[in-house]
């Protein structure tokens, strides 16, 4: 609601680095049409990965995304809250599978130098093998 004809500040556009390997989790035993979905952006899911998997601090994992510190806190939460609400009530969670304008998305696409197969990868220095011809791709040098 706009208060005294103001308009609400613009959204910063958020880095991410993350490209999930599945979309969707759902309680076992219950039928996908049975189920209520949340939907988890990938702003929440960066957040998660930063702060729960990697133990960055706030202030740290701000700084990767670019934004303030203050605002990471509040996606965090959210993020916390739509995972803990699935897990509690046996909702299925769905990734968003797709950017908003103000995400900017650094995964890098690779190429395998030997079958020519493209895939997603971190913008980490570790190699990975292609999943098509078992050879080391990627990372940099």
């Amino acid at each position: 609601m706009l208060i005294n004809n103001k308009m609400p500040r613009p959204c910063k556009h958020r880095r991410v680095s993350i490209d999930p390997a599945c979309y969707y989790f759902k309680p076992r035993g219950i039928p996908m049409d049975n189920l209520e979905e949340v939907i988890l952006e990938h702003d929440e899911l960066e957040a998660l990965k930063l702060a729960d998997f990697l133990a960055l601090s706030h202030e740290a994992g701000a700084d990767k995304m670019k934004i303030s510190r203050a605002t990471f806190g509040r996606i965090i939460e959210k993020a916390r809250y739509k995972i803990t609400d699935c897990i509690l009530n046996g909702k299925a969670i769905r990734i968003n599978e797709t950017y908003p304008e103000n995400i900017i998305n650094k995964i890098k696409k690779d190429k395998c130098g030997r079958c020519d197969n493209r895939r997603s990868i971190n913008s980490s220095s570790l190699k990975t093998e292609c999943p098509k011809c078992k050879k080391l791709t990627g990372g940099s040098k």
